[in-house]
């Protein structure tokens, strides 16, 4: 009874800070959040502007909620463009000047659910599984877990995600960990969806009244409304369902589950914002199965609200440790839908999951990307997860989709917290890769092994998440210190992309410096934000290299991607480069795969680099995002690199294959040299090994790389190959041009020697044997056939040097010819090449 008081009292206190923030009448109102100085007065704002007060937005420090009487016009920014313009002429200190940001808040549609469609999802789609008769002894050995934990749920023995009998092997290996006594207990999960029914027997004795809202019919109890509000009740039971006689158990159960309901109607960004945040000292983790469609199309990210929400609950949340998202990774990968075209699962805050089935193989629906920590069990190879359902002793068995691989992943980090509450939000991003295990690792080209010895994949991530390898772990595990971070210039490429196999490829350097006067001493996260012009999204693709030749494939081609439009300042994530030291030369490649009508542009980018700190007394807090971070590029720090072109294979999103670190040896290395503007850039050099295999950074210093070429000498815009050929070609040229020059020089000075030893005859003199000789000749073969045989002086040569027509000087004119032909031709070659 006692207990029941408190959380009635919770829960009307719950329901008194949440009504203070939230919109009360939006077809009546317009409502505005405003982010103020710590010493301006909210009231004093009010009365400036003509709104009314209505209170704290949340867990955000100094952001509030204004409201008006509905006019179609955004009163705060109209008077704070006015206040600004009139500024100029004022030297007042207005109550106005101490308003940060501000943003009218509008309605908008839900996220989507991460459910398969019912024509997919349905029984008649999940091929019944014939000849998989259970290995005795798993049997055995689940019937005696389920008696030595008193667990007498009907479907339990249907729960194979949780210990699977069949595959054996293919769950998410937890009965040994509840055996020592680890369950969830005094952890929490969040499950924002679109409701919960906390009067079900599976949930009721777990269900935590204070961390719940509905934000969609604003009230305490989140409890399911419309026919389709089932989704969330369903993730709860894979995390909480208690033991009992109604469906099967969660994998924390006795773990605390709480309701956030935001996906059932229209909201505002501030109502998810506040629902991100909600509760955060009391629920740990949030479980979070839904994002932007999964058509193959769309790329959406959280709105600036939502980010500031979000990294306040990293940096705030459990007391300082941070709050822990679990995103699910999507659904659209049967339409090329990649989750680095969703900004919740590319944030460096989600642990995005993807799913596996029960065979432990990659079901048609789950998104590959660069962005995915972790995989777990869900629906396909003819089962789905067997959950709770709404009803009071409802049960579910279809249930799939990455919409339940994300709360399966949620529960065990439940259990993590309850071994180890004092783990920071990226000690447990570090604990699930460093103790995912890989699978399908026998599949051509799947995995590459990255700096840290770690095997990753696109599709499968670090591998499946491992609730016995992590819960040992974590006992043991020593914290990691605060994060730090290091930002690139923007750097300006500015030239179009070539079409078909050839990338546009641009690097930067990263020196040691840079990351010890930014205090970073290991990655965890690399981010890169980019500008890509083009009139069709979904013909591109962008692969990035790191110095130690790990690649992240960040975005990939989209056949239904029709969008007039490239990137926009969108942020890319990749976690394939954790444990790298990020020193050394960063390599992006952006491709136009397709030849057709459809161009782009590379505009620019810039390179974020996230991970651990060198000294933990000189790390700082990271400020509150705005929607002007990316902004005005060419006033802060720039940089321009230039561009060159390499082959790429067809398409590294349909292969997938691991990047070669050395070219073969029947392949010799192609490098490319452009003249870095400093000494922080280099431009990339890449070597091509064949057609089928992918590209990589050649890093050797050989000619034809950029550290051959003397820094004054011009490049021509052109490549480092092109370049040898031009300077090799002029030096040919050169020394033809100084070889003639030589022969006419040393004739020269043959003729003056010979002059200054005769007397003042202008011709050589025969001597009395050489006339002799000469009229003899003549006599018996003519003059012509005399002037072949008689012996030539110096006298003759001079002459023949003017009057021309010695057999000699014919041969002399046609060696020279042939020279001049030859070097004209090489050139002629080279200009080809040009």
């Amino acid at each position: 009874m006692k207990l029941t008081s408190i959380a009635a009292v919770l829960g009307l206190a719950a329901l008194t800070t949440a009504t203070q923030v939230l919109p009360r009448n939006t077809d009546a109102n317009d409502y505005y959040v405003l982010h103020l100085e710590r010493d301006t007065s909210p009231d004093e704002v009010a009365r400036s502007l003509g709104l009314s007060y209505e209170g704290l937005l949340g867990e955000l420090q100094d952001h509030h909620v204004f409201g008006a009487r509905k006019t179609g016009d955004d009163i705060v920014k109209r008077e704070l463009s006015e206040r600004r313009r009139r500024k100029r002429s004022l030297n007042d200190r207005h109550v106005l000047d101490g308003v940060r940001f501000a943003q009218k808040q509008q309605l908008r549609a839900p996220w989507e659910k991460r459910t398969l469609p019912p024509a997919l999802a349905g029984p008649a789609n999940l091929v019944p599984r014939q000849g998989e008769a259970p290995v005795e002894s798993a049997v055995a050995r689940q019937k005696s877990v389920a008696k030595t934990l008193q667990i007498n749920d009907p479907i339990f023995h249907q729960q194979w995600h949780l210990f699977n009998p069949v595959q054996v092997g293919h769950d998410v290996n937890v009965t040994d960990v509840w055996l020592q006594g680890i369950t969830g207990k005094n952890a929490t999960v969040a499950i924002v969806d679109d409701g919960l029914d906390m009067y079900s027997d599976d949930l009721k004795d777990n269900y935590y009244a204070a961390g719940s809202y509905d934000f969609n019919d604003k009230g305490p109890e989140p409890r399911p409304r419309l026919s389709d509000d089932r989704h969330g009740t369903r993730c709860a039971g894979e995390v909480s369902a208690v033991r009992n006689n109604v469906c099967g158990v969660g994998v924390a159960y006795d773990s605390k589950i709480a309701g956030l309901r935001i996906l059932s109607k229209l909201i505002t960004d501030a109502d998810e914002a506040v629902a991100m945040n909600y509760d955060f000292q009391h629920n740990q983790i949030y479980s979070c199965s839904w994002g932007p469609p999964d058509d193959g199309r769309s790329m959406d990210a959280p709105g600036v609200l939502i980010r500031r929400a979000m990294l306040n609950a990293v940096q705030n949340g459990r007391g300082g440790l941070g709050s822990i998202y679990v995103f699910a990774s999507g659904n659209g990968a049967a339409n090329d839908d990649n989750c680095n075209f969703d900004g919740y699962t590319n944030s460096i805050y989600s642990i995005t999951v993807g799913a596996v089935d029960r065979k432990g193989e990659h079901p048609y629906y789950s998104e590959k990307c660069s962005a995915s920590l972790v995989v777990t069990y869900s629906s396909g190879g003819g089962d789905a997860i067997h959950t709770t359902d709404v009803g009071q002793n409802a049960c579910y068995d279809q249930h799939g989709g990455t919409s339940a691989a994300a709360p399966l992943a949620a529960g065990i980090f439940a259990l993590v917290l309850q071994v180890r509450p004092d783990l920071s939000w990226r000690d447990m991003q570090y604990l699930a890769m460093d103790t995912a295990v890989p699978i399908q690792t026998d599949v051509p080209g799947e995995w590459q092994t990255t700096t840290i010895g770690k095997k990753y994949s696109h599709t499968f991530a670090y591998g499946k998440v491992d609730s016995y390898g992590m819960v040992e772990a974590a006992k043991t595990w020593k914290n990691v210190k605060p994060q730090a971070w290091f930002y690139s210039p923007w750097i300006h490429v500015n030239q179009d992309i070539p079409q078909g196999d050839q990338g546009l490829t641009v690097a930067f350097e990263v020196t040691a410096d840079m990351l010890k006067e930014a205090n970073l001493e290991r990655l965890e996260h690399v981010t890169v934000t980019m500008n890509v012009e083009h009139t069709r999204r979904g013909d591109l693709s962008v692969d990035l290299i790191s110095p130690n030749q790990v690649v992240s494939h960040l975005s990939v081609t989209r056949r239904l991607d029709n969008t007039e439009a490239g990137y926009d300042d969108w942020t890319f994530m990749s976690v394939v480069h954790w444990g790298e030291s990020g020193v050394g030369t960063w390599t992006i490649i952006v491709k136009d795969t397709k030849v057709n009508e459809h161009s782009g542009k590379f505009v620019d980018w810039h390179l974020k680099l996230w991970g651990e700190s060198i000294d933990p007394a000189k790390a700082k807090v990271l400020p509150m995002p705005t929607d002007e971070d990316d902004d005005n590029h060419s006033l802060i720090s720039t940089t321009t690199l230039p561009a060159s072109t390499t082959t790429l294979p067809p398409d590294p999103a349909a292969t997938e294959t691991e990047l070669p670190t050395t070219t073969a040896s029947d392949h010799p290395d192609r490098p490319v040299n452009s003249k870095p503007t400093d000494t922080t850039t280099t431009s990339s050099t890449i070597s091509t090994a064949s057609p089928t295999t992918s590209a990589a950074p050649d890093t050797s210093a050989t000619p034809g790389t950029s550290t051959w070429l003397p820094s004054f000498l011009p490049t021509f815009g052109v490549s480092g190959r092109t370049q040898a050929w031009i300077y090799g070609a002029l030096a040919l040229i050169v020394v033809f041009c100084s070889g003639l020059a030589v022969y006419f020089w040393m004739a020269r000075r043959k003729r003056l020697r010979n002059a200054a030893g005769r007397d003042d005859y202008e011709f050589e003199l025969l001597d009395e044997e050489e006339a002799e000789g000469l009229a003899s000749g003549e006599k018996k073969m003519g003059g012509a056939a005399a002037g072949k045989k008689a012996r030539r002086t110096r006298g003759g040569e001079l002459y023949d040097a003017f009057a021309g027509g010695s057999d000699d000087d014919e041969d002399d004119e046609k060696r020279s010819t042939m020279l001049l032909a030859t070097v004209m031709t090489r050139r002629r070659v080279v200009m080809i090449g040009l």
